[in-house]
């Protein structure tokens, strides 16, 4: 080290012809080494970096037993593989190093080495090799904030090899698709937005009978009950183009499950004294129409005659009253998925 060498086993209990070896120290228990090859070099034709190749004369003999036996990772893997008939080892680039070290052990055991891939390593958003301190989540986390397991598999898949321009994709085209000539061999960065783009995606694609519950799952997180039932299913297919995880289609659809408070700033901009006659008169209308969205669109067209105001006047007002937001799709669509007797509590509460 002080020569700035490679620490490394000085070979001294190595057998070799006419060696004669020295006695084991006393009290001291050895471990079992690799006989690494002297001389040459051992090289592999990797998928992601191509041709590499490593001195022979740069590997000491390797520990692959311990001093109570318990064989170490590199002799581990390399049983392992070959017990199994591993064919395509794809791993990241921080385990090329192991690489000429199994190849080794592989060919004494007998067997050929399996075909390489090493992945370079994702980094992230400021370009720092991503850790529990700089960026990286338990997968669990990504599916507690709603992300569906097949935007998280398409977008990791998507992070390090491409198949031309597809960007969104299925679980089964990946298997299709996937082969190791089109791997990155530069350092991807995980890019939080981009994730968001392919949960909304993904989310848009869904059928809204497979999101029910597991929005009602995110419902329950949040306090409110929610049968997975057909409307839920409906509610899905409504909020959905606004949403890229369930957890953020829950906070929607929690003013269907739940009581709303409408902000000061809403109620004041909104729900003005030249809105307030309005809104009685359209609470009239809707205690007596179809529960329906087409009805419910010709009560605000009368209602808007009948007080000269314009859809958005009364449309936002009623937005902030029955569902707290000034903000939804279409106001016909959302009211018919409430109970009627939810807006109207709501609305005559102002």
């Amino acid at each position: 080290m002080a020569a700035k060498q490679k620490p490394r086993y000085d070979g001294t209990w190595r057998p070799e012809p006419g060696k004669t070896l020295p006695p084991v120290p006393a009290g001291v228990q050895p471990v079992i080494r690799f006989r690494s090859p002297i001389g040459g070099s051992v090289a592999w034709d990797d998928k992601v970096k191509g041709r590499i190749e490593f001195s022979n004369d740069e590997l000491d003999d390797l520990v692959i037993a311990r001093p109570d036996g318990t064989p170490t990772y590199n002799f581990c893997v390399v049983v392992d593989d070959a017990d199994m008939q591993i064919t395509h080892v794809i791993r990241g680039d921080d385990h090329v190093n192991n690489t000429p070290r199994q190849i080794h052990i592989l060919r004494a055991l007998g067997h050929e080495p399996p075909v390489y891939a090493h992945l370079p390593t994702v980094l992230n958003e400021q370009g720092e090799k991503m850790s529990k301190r700089h960026g990286a989540k338990p997968v669990t986390q990504y599916r507690d904030e709603g992300y569906l397991a097949d935007a998280v598999v398409n977008y990791l898949a998507r992070l390090g090899w491409s198949h031309g321009d597809d960007e969104i994709f299925s679980r089964e085209q990946l298997v299709e698709w996937f082969n190791l000539d089109h791997l990155g061999k530069s350092a991807a960065q995980f890019d939080e937005a981009k994730l968001r783009w392919v949960g909304a995606q993904h989310l848009k694609r869904t059928d809204d009978a497979v999101l029910a519950p597991l929005v009602a799952l995110q419902l329950h997180r949040l306090g409110l009950a929610a049968p997975t039932d057909e409307r839920l299913a409906k509610l899905c297919g409504l909020f959905k183009d606004r949403c890229a995880t369930t957890a953020e289609l829950a906070q929607w659809l929690a003013m269907y499950f739940g009581d709303v408070t409408p902000s000061a700033e809403d109620l004041a901009a909104h729900v003005t004294d030249a809105v307030k006659p309005a809104l009685s008169s359209l609470a009239v209308q809707f205690a007596e129409i179809a529960w329906d969205a087409a009805s419910i669109q010709q009560a605000f067209k009368a209602t808007l005659a009948e007080h000269g105001l314009k859809m958005p006047q009364l449309a936002h007002a009623v937005r902030v009253l029955v569902c707290g937001r000034a903000q939804t799709p279409s106001v016909d669509a959302v009211l018919a998925l409430f109970a009627r007797d939810t807006v109207l509590a709501r609305l005559r509460a102002s």
